[in-house]
């Protein structure tokens, strides 16, 4: 028996196989955005054994993202919000970059701290990664978005979604810096 016999019994075709990346894509959204909505939690309402937002606002502070209210307010609204966008695949290039400019703040206040071990900029680089790349494949068929009139996904809004996302990053470093 050759390799390619044995390669083509083992190979399936079903009626599923058409929907099986929105089933992986369904997946990653809602565990990958609802993490990040109950991140977002913990800093807004101290939910889920988290801070709070008086003590969240005391991290920012200490983190030199003063005032620590508005900016620790302000990351917990885009984890809070960009997390539940993507789980139900809602506005997706806008969700997309909600998440990833929150991200690159995230890494850029975690940044000393290294890659790897504790507080580390490991999570928010993750996360940033997954964010960029559901801008650009789209949240998949079984989302809010499919089949809707504002449904946009591929290259240019994948790319717009990053270019959002740096240009919202860089503003709130700027106002870090000026504030």
């Amino acid at each position: 028996m050759t390799t390619k016999s044995v390669l083509e019994r083992a190979t399936t075709n079903t009626e599923l196989d058409g929907v099986a990346a929105d089933i992986g894509l369904l997946i990653i959204r809602v565990v990958f955005g609802g993490l990040l909505a109950v991140h977002g939690a913990q800093k807004l309402f101290g939910w889920f054994s988290g801070p709070g937002l008086d003590a969240n606002a005391a991290g920012f502070d200490s983190m030199g993202y003063n005032p620590g209210k508005f900016f620790g307010t302000l990351a917990g609204l885009c984890e809070f919000g960009g997390g539940l966008l993507l789980a139900l695949g809602l506005l997706t290039p806008l969700a997309s970059a909600i998440v990833l400019g929150t991200m690159i703040n995230a890494v850029n206040a975690l940044w000393s701290l290294g890659l790897f071990g504790k507080d580390s900029y490991e999570m928010p680089l993750l996360f940033a990664a997954v964010g960029a790349a559901i801008a650009f494949t789209g949240p998949g068929k079984f989302s809010l978005d499919h089949g809707r009139p504002w449904q946009r996904h591929g290259f240019v809004w994948g790319a717009g979604a990053v270019v959002i996302a740096i240009v919202a990053a860089v503003l709130t470093l700027i106002l870090k810096w000026t504030l």
